[in-house]
């Protein structure tokens, strides 16, 4: 005897499928750091301007294309594909546009381009990875395209603005304890008040700092960036303004900077 079974309504499961077309990205990028990795592999750290900080691995022997071109201060257009479900993301592709040429030849520029890197990472772009790319590729582009003059006044604002980014930059236009305009004369920052004090409060601060030093820090903030290259201050006041910023920055990421601690005879 045969028994007619009614068909009985599915219940609709929802299936997740991956979806490939998400795995496979691509941003502006300036390549950070490239280490070895095995015998042919390398840890590559990238920052783009869509993701941030990217890590990935670029795979391949001596004679890979890709190796070649994954350099680091490296710029251009990064392919990855991220799979998140095996926490695994490599390096597919890297169309170069920029090679800062300089930045491998020159003493100080690669250890300022070392220290603005490390800064970055220790600090994990400030909260703000995308303002943190537009400030890095042009801190590269513009010390690449000066001499070194040029380029440790490039230092200097890249560090001001970076403090500005973080919210630490102290107010160089009126003393901290008196609130008299500091731009007319001399001044020193100290660790006690976090800012500038006039001579007239603090005579002997941790760090002393002139007029033209303050004005510069100043023109940062206020000018345009094309204006800020185009002025120029004295080796005295360069030297005594970086001390005060490789101060400050220190405090800010809340630890020692290798880079100024190994390199401070260069920087």
């Amino acid at each position: 005897m045969l028994v007619q079974v009614q068909d009985l309504p599915l219940t609709a499961v929802p299936v997740t499928l991956p979806c490939m077309a998400e795995r496979n990205k691509r941003s502006q990028a300036l390549i950070l750091t490239v280490k070895q990795m095995g015998e042919s592999n390398r840890a590559v750290c990238a920052l783009t301007k869509d993701f941030g900080i990217v890590h990935a691995t670029l795979y391949g022997g001596p004679k890979s294309k890709l190796k070649s071109l994954v350099q680091p201060f490296n710029a251009g257009e990064l392919w990855i594909y991220d799979d998140k479900t095996r926490h695994s993301c490599k390096i597919t592709d890297f169309e170069v546009t920029k090679t800062h040429l300089s930045l491998h030849s020159s003493l100080y520029k690669i250890w300022a381009a070392e220290l603005a890197t490390e800064i970055m990472l220790k600090t994990k772009c400030a909260g703000d990875e995308q303002r943190s790319y537009i400030l890095l590729s042009a801190f590269v582009d513009g010390i690449d395209a000066s001499d070194e003059n040029g380029a440790r006044l490039g230092t200097i604002r890249f560090l001001w603005r970076y403090l500005g980014m973080l919210g630490v930059q102290p107010d160089v236009e009126r003393c901290a304890l008196c609130n008299r305009p500091l731009t007319d004369g001399s001044a020193t920052y100290t660790a006690e008040t976090s800012g500038f004090v006039c001579t007239n409060c603090e005579p002997q601060g941790d760090f002393s700092a002139d007029a033209d030093g303050l004005a510069y820090l100043n023109a940062i903030n206020t000018c345009t960036p094309g204006a800020v290259r185009a002025m120029t201050i004295s080796a005295e006041s360069t030297y005594a303004i970086k001390r005060i910023l490789f101060h400050l920055i220190s405090q800010a990421v809340g630890t020692k900077l290798t880079t100024i601690e190994t390199g401070m005879g260069i920087l």
